[in-house]
């Protein structure tokens, strides 16, 4: 297929093709693309499919949303001009997001003037190309994003989170406390290296539970401070440090 706009069935937009499931999936970049243009949806989803990439399309902002919640993708490209929830709302929300934050965001709009790039870049967008667009283009600006994104998550995971007498280093997945070791569940260390991370900052269950478990995870907010207690009561004396702020959650001291 040449790169240029194919006609495509109409009913394509309006369901979101699912990422491939297992083992596969997590080794294959995963890209959502939004747009309520028909046309372009399957010019880029062919091109990025070509390219290696397994692509998911969806034709309005609320199924963007939605489908980001369903499955986080590693990179999304998202058309400004959107019917009901545009692109700069989207982007807003997702940027907005503990969960979502750090997915890096390429603007598409038809407009090319100064203020419409500003506006995404504003809300939290990595990049930005204006229609119409060549999708060697796109496809370089994906392959650089995704390069930096993948060298900031390598160089994090060596990073050793150090406050007060705890040690969490997130590549190895280990923890000290005052020089010993400390065995934890895996949602317990999520939970104190999201907390310890940013000492001072109270986040409400919900909040915890989106950064810990994901977005619309079936939990209770008691199910949330079972697992601080049980964090809590693993940390002994140093328990205090997971402080419970009244009417709204949890935060590590500062």
């Amino acid at each position: 297929m040449p790169d240029t706009l194919v006609h495509q069935d109409p009913d394509v937009k309006h369901s979101s093709s699912k990422f491939r499931s297992g083992q596969a999936a997590r080794e294959r970049h995963q890209i959502l693309v939004v747009d309520d243009e028909d046309d372009l949806l399957e010019l880029v989803n062919y091109n990025l499919t070509k390219e290696g990439y397994d692509v998911a399309c969806v034709g309005s902002g609320e199924e963007a949303l939605k489908a980001v919640r369903r499955d986080l993708p590693d990179l999304i490209v998202l058309d400004l001009m959107l019917p009901a929830v545009d692109g700069l709302e989207v982007c807003r929300r997702l940027k907005a997001d503990a969960r979502t934050r750090d997915v890096p965001i390429i603007m598409l709009t038809a407009k090319s003037e100064e203020r419409d790039m500003i506006a995404g870049l504003d809300r939290g967008a990595d990049d930005y190309i204006a229609k119409p667009f060549s999708p060697r283009v796109l496809t370089a600006r994906i392959k650089a994003l995704l390069r930096r994104r993948d060298a900031v998550k390598e160089a994090e995971a060596e990073i050793t989170i150090e406050v007060h007498e705890l040690s969490i280093h997130p590549g190895r997945h280990e923890v000290t406390l005052a020089g010993h070791p400390l065995e934890l569940t895996y949602t317990e260390f999520a939970l104190l290296q999201f907390l310890a991370k940013r000492p001072g900052w109270a986040y409400t269950r919900t909040q915890i539970v989106d950064a810990v478990k994901g977005e619309d995870y079936p939990v209770t907010e008691r199910s949330v401070d079972v697992q601080v207690a049980g964090l809590r009561k693993k940390l002994g004396t140093f328990g205090s440090y997971i402080e419970t702020v009244r009417g709204v959650g949890y935060r590590f001291r500062a």
